[in-house]
């Protein structure tokens, strides 16, 4: 079981984040919390400037970025639409 740490920013962009998404990210922490790489999820690990970063979805078009702090913690940085998500 992964400890998941919550960014402040990642707390903000949520309460952004249209209801039917808040709701489904909700059940998508559990799965992740128990497997970070669950095929659900469709993880990705990111390049460029998000290098060292990875990204989840909570929906087509809503993701979640994060990173590993250590093997058994995670930190969720930012949720938002996958247009502006990557634009950090």
């Amino acid at each position: 079981m992964m400890r998941i740490e919550y960014g402040n920013k990642f707390l903000k962009s949520v309460q952004k984040l249209p209801f039917e998404q808040q709701e489904k990210l909700d059940a998508l922490l559990e799965v992740f919390s128990a497997n970070p790489y669950d095929t659900s999820l469709h993880t990705k690990k990111l390049t460029g400037t998000l290098t060292g970063f990875f990204s989840f979805r909570i929906s087509r078009d809503w993701r979640v970025i994060f990173s590993f702090i250590d093997p058994v913690t995670v930190r969720v940085v930012l949720a938002k639409h996958r247009k502006d998500i990557y634009r950090i």
